[in-house]
C-alpha cells in the first residue's frame, strides 16, 4: 500500500502521475520549497499521501493507489502544500488525503500501525472541509497526542470522501492503550458546534481486510 522507491525517492510525488493533481501544482510547490529558506519546525515530520479506494481490493492494490505528495518538517511547509493542493471538497468519492508521522504509511498493514487502529468519525458534509483543517492542525501541534494514554502515540490523521457523508480517521500506534483515552474529547473541543453521526474505535487487525498476520 505505498509507491515505489522510485516514486519518492526524492521525498516527493510526481503529481502530474496522479489524476487528483495537475503539473502546475508540483509547479507551485517546488517553487515555494526554493523560496523557503527558514521555517517554524515541526516537532517531527508529516508526511502527505492521496489514494482512491477500490472496493474489495487487495492489499497490493491498495497499495498501487497510495501516492506519496509531500512531506513537511516546518509550519511553513504545512500551509504551502495544503494551500496548492486540491481542497478536500473537490475529491471525488472514495479519494482520502492522510496526514502521517514521519514514514508512516497510512496502512493497516505497515510495520509501525500493525498494533494500531483509528477513532472514526461520521461527518456531514457540509462539515468535512473545517473538520478537516483543524484534525490537521491539531496532528502537527501535538494536541492530539496529548490525550492519548502513556505508551501510546498519534500517528496520522485521514479524511475519506464518501457519496453521502464523509469520514475521519484519527490513526494511533497501540489499540490497546485506547480506552480511556482522551482523544475523541479533544477532538469534540476542537469542534464543538459539529455533531458526528457516528464515532467509534476500530483495532486495524480486526478489519476483515486485514492482511498483515496477526
Amino acid at each position: 500500500m505505498a509507491t515505489s522507491d522510485s516514486d519518492v525517492a526524492d521525498g516527493t510525488y510526481d503529481l502530474s502521475r496522479s489524476p487528483v493533481f495537475t503539473a502546475s501544482d508540483m509547479e507551485k510547490l517546488k517553487n515555494k520549497d526554493r523560496e523557503r529558506k527558514d521555517g517554524v519546525p515541526l516537532q517531527t515530520n508529516w508526511t502527505f499521501w492521496v489514494d482512491k479506494s477500490i472496493p474489495g481490493a487487495s492489499a497490493a492494490q491498495y497499495q498501487a493507489n497510495l501516492k506519496k505528495i509531500y512531506s513537511v518538517s516546518t509550519v511553513q511547509e504545512f500551509w504551502a502544500v495544503l494551500n496548492h493542493i486540491p481542497g478536500v471538497e473537490t475529491l471525488p468519492p472514495r479519494c482520502s488525503y492522510h496526514l502521517m508521522r514521519e514514514d508512516i504509511r497510512p496502512m493497516w498493514e505497515d510495520d509501525q500501525n500493525k498494533k494500531g487502529g483509528t477513532w472514526r468519525l461520521r461527518v456531514s458534509k457540509k462539515d468535512t472541509p473545517r473538520v478537516w483543517q483543524e484534525l490537521l492542525l491539531a496532528a502537527i501541534g501535538e494536541q492530539l497526542s496529548e490525550g492519548v494514554n502513556e505508551g501510546d502515540a498519534i500517528c496520522g490523521v485521514s479524511v475519506t470522501l464518501r457519496d453521502k457523508d464523509d469520514i475521519v480517521q484519527v490513526w494511533n500506534l497501540r489499540a490497546n492503550l485506547a480506552e480511556n483515552s482522551h482523544v475523541l474529547p479533544r477532538i469534540h473541543k476542537l469542534v464543538p458546534e459539529i455533531e458526528f453521526d457516528t464515532v467509534y474505535y476500530k483495532p486495524h487487525q480486526t478489519h476483515a481486510a486485514y492482511q498483515g498476520g496477526r
